[in-house]
């Protein structure tokens, strides 16, 4: 989650601008099971002193343990911004996880969740730096959205104010990585036809079907946000940049900033949640005609990460501190179905499916915050907290308050990334 300089009327704005590693055992030999259902939430410490850590946590609605923790792993990087982990656990168990600020990738290993691993890990790779993304390949590698050329970060380990806009162009790069965190192919976001655009590659859809990958723009630095409003469609086969297109700024001119997070929708199109809190629809990608659509403005700014499951898509609101649902039937009219407030406060961001159960974690990415799993109802699209979630304070959810962790650490944790086990 990147840091507000505005506050929920911050587009409102910006639209008058713009008109090493050791593993650990169970806390309890009684927790969990190596053949069970786990939930590994990446985090760090909070005062930017201990360790960024992996927390694994029993997932288990049948477990007499169900979200009592299990056990964790540090790593041995000092928490600056823990930040993306992959969307979905891949195959080969095999996790990425980042701390944006440092530029640093960890790939750890949770074959055996009880026993979780730091395998691997990365900084630059093939030119590029500060990889914010991941998404498997059919092959089983990783592409990865890195956000700038090496060298080129305009201020390292700090956010900019947004006053402060960056000028000239702003580019990076997609790489394909191994499970090492290896380059093994890599192509540059820069686009001779826009000199001064800035190119920040954020998130991606991989399309294998028709040899194709949507990258969203969007600067984490925040050193280029009235600037961001563009996405841009590659081809797969040889990472070879097709066509940067704008997005639909809609009739408030907004909400088409800082694109973020795409999403293939069950129609095929794809879908792209912006900062400003638009949902974009992304049609002709097949054609090399990308045509984006502004189709649904949720409120405030400052939207988090969005969820499909199924016909309906969950998107994290955090001026209503908490989650809307839109049944995506018609991807052209999508219909709110239900709302769930957290809590007054809550600074609503992350969000995850769990294919096994139907269960969708959410995190806040602050300090101390619980992380809860929701329940939503296929009929209906209403999300409720799964109220048998609890950690063994009894209450509901998974608390990332001050406690001993069993890594040897004791402090707040500040969780991020979430992902279930498969």
């Amino acid at each position: 989650m990147r840091e507000s300089f505005g506050g929920s009327g911050m587009f409102g704005k910006l639209a008058a601008l713009l008109l090493a590693a050791s593993a650990t055992t169970p806390a309890s030999s009684q927790i969990g099971h190596q053949t069970g259902h786990y939930l590994f939430v990446w985090s760090g410490d909070q005062k930017n002193a201990g360790k960024d850590f992996l927390a694994v946590i029993d997932a288990d609605p049948a477990s007499a343990t169900y979200g009592h923790l299990v056990t964790s792993v540090a790593t041995d990087q000092v928490s600056t911004r823990p930040h993306h982990t992959e969307y979905v656990m891949p195959a080969d168990g095999m996790l990425f996880a980042n701390d944006f600020d440092a530029g640093r990738t960890f790939v750890f290993n949770l074959n055996d969740p009880l026993h979780p691993k730091v395998a691997a890990e990365f900084t630059d790779q093939d030119g590029y730096a500060f990889p914010h993304s991941f998404v498997r390949l059919p092959n089983g590698h990783v592409l990865a959205t890195f956000q700038y050329k090496s060298g080129a970060l305009p201020m390292h380990g700090d956010m900019m104010d947004g006053a402060t806009q960056r000028s000239g162009a702003i580019t990076g790069g997609l790489v394909e990585l191994d499970n090492a965190g290896h380059a093994l192919r890599a192509g540059s976001s820069a686009d001779a036809a826009l000199p001064e655009a800035a190119l920040e590659p954020y998130s991606l859809a991989v399309l294998p079907d028709i040899d194709r990958v949507l990258v969203t723009n969007s600067p984490m630095m925040n050193d280029a946000l009235l600037r961001s409003n563009t996405a841009q469609l590659w081809r797969l086969s040889d990472l070879k940049l097709i066509k940067t297109f704008q997005l639909d700024p809609g009739q408030e001119l907004y909400a088409q900033s800082s694109p973020e997070e795409a999403r293939i929708g069950p129609d095929g199109a794809v879908y792209i949640q912006t900062l400003a809190c638009g949902l974009e629809r992304v049609t002709g990608l097949a054609d090399d005609q990308p045509k984006a659509q502004l189709v649904h403005t949720f409120p405030g700014s400052w939207c988090g990460v969005p969820t499909f499951s199924g016909h309906y898509l969950v998107q994290s609101v955090p001026d209503i501190h908490g989650f809307i649902v839109l049944d995506m039937s018609d991807g052209t009219h999508p219909r709110e179905v239900s709302r769930l407030v957290i809590s007054p406060d809550y600074a609503s961001h992350w969000t995850g499916l769990d294919r096994e159960t139907g269960r969708i974690v959410i995190t806040s990415g602050r300090e101390g915050d619980r992380t809860y799993l929701l329940k939503l109802d296929p009929a209906t699209g209403a999300l409720s907290i799964d109220t048998a979630f609890r950690d063994d304070d009894g209450q509901v959810g998974f608390s990332f308050a001050s406690r001993k962790w069993p890594h040897g650490w004791t402090g707040v944790g500040k969780p991020h990334g979430a992902v279930f086990s498969r």
